[in-house]
């Protein structure tokens, strides 16, 4: 089964074989999968490699779905967290949960748009910064979770713009760790 793209030509990718190993373990952690298999961390995730095989998957694509994966293994690890709010340490924990995913929406870098179209880079850098704020509890006019699955931006021609798909596939993450802002105490 072919999970992403693969790259053209003569070039190597990673490793397919390994790359569905991983994703498999990840699946089976977030409760999606056979049971069977040992769970996953997200540091397991950020520490993966591959080995290149001619033909292989596109890596750019296997990183932004492990990025993702990343943000889903994060949300699930911090539930325990939710229980002991009322602890200093469980609060504190919380916190810099939150400023790390603020520190992630900072430094996301996404691909420019195909052919000369994509999204309005200043429209999303800008959108940006507000879930940056409110992760960090800085604003008043917090974004939900909700005005960030719905968020649409212009689209630009000609000229240079964020690839769709991309911005698209980080919100969808981005919206699941709000909802968690949200709904803690």
């Amino acid at each position: 089964m072919n999970r992403f793209p693969r790259v053209m030509g003569m070039r190597s990718g990673y490793d397919p074989a390994e790359v569905d190993a991983l994703i498999g373990r990840i699946e089976s952690t977030l409760g999606r999968g056979a049971r069977d298999v040992d769970p996953v961390t997200a540091d397991d995730v950020r520490r993966a490699t591959f080995r290149p095989k001619r033909g292989g998957y596109h890596e750019t694509a296997v990183d932004f779905a492990l990025e993702a994966f990343v943000v889903a293994l994060e949300t699930q690890a911090r539930s325990p967290i939710r229980l002991a709010m009322t602890e200093p340490t469980g609060e504190m924990l919380r916190e810099e949960w939150f400023e790390a995913q603020a520190a992630r929406v900072e430094r996301v870098a996404f691909r420019p748009g195909r052919m000369g179209t994509g999204y309005n880079e200043d429209e999303v850098d800008a959108f940006l910064d507000r879930i940056v704020a409110t992760l960090r509890g800085t604003t008043e006019y917090a974004v939900t979770a909700k005005e960030v699955r719905e968020a649409r931006f212009s689209t630009v021609l000609l000229r240079s713009g964020y690839l769709i798909s991309d911005v698209d596939a980080f919100l969808a993450g981005i919206s699941d760790v709000l909802e968690q802002r949200v709904t803690s105490p």
